[in-house]
């Protein structure tokens, strides 16, 4: 064995164990700072959060009448249709698209306002339904209904 001089003796050990054990300074504080418990308060916090916001619905309320109007006057009813020719009809009446402006633009000037029932024919063309729907709108109609549609519900079966 080797004899240890007093220089060896000189030397302070820092680490008990290993003698090639890496040796830190003790005078320099450590800078790294676990963060991981830190996050994982977050994370709970934010979860927690999320699940106490109540779920907004999504209602429209609608106030109904309860009992039957007393003071309700029903209105005209005109139907308008396309048959399978292209042919526009006003109540049974054929009309040409001039004479379907007047009719409309009539019917919704008058008091109380008249219903517009709109029912195209299934062989219809789809240019005359789409001409007829524009002059309505552009004649007044601030509404209208489309009428049998149910009998098309198995469109192509």
């Amino acid at each position: 064995m080797t004899a240890l001089t007093p220089a060896h003796k000189a030397l302070p050990r820092r680490f008990s164990g290993a003698p090639r054990a890496r040796r830190y300074k003790l005078s320099a504080p450590m800078s790294d700072m676990n963060v991981t418990p830190f996050i994982d308060v977050l994370l709970v916090l934010l979860i927690m959060i999320i699940l106490a916001v109540p779920i907004k619905n999504h209602i429209a309320e609608v106030d109904l009448p309860s009992g039957p109007c007393r003071d309700c006057t029903m209105s005209d009813v005109n139907t308008i249709v396309i048959n399978a020719q292209d042919q526009l009809y006003w109540n049974g009446t054929p009309v040409t698209p001039e004479q379907l402006r007047t009719q409309v633009t009539r019917a919704s000037t008058d008091l109380p306002e008249a219903t517009l029932r709109f029912e195209p024919d299934a062989l219809a063309s789809y240019d005359r339904a789409a001409k007829t729907i524009v002059l309505m709108k552009e004649a007044g109609a601030p509404s209208f209904a489309f009428v049998g549609n149910a009998k098309y519900k198995d469109f192509g079966r």
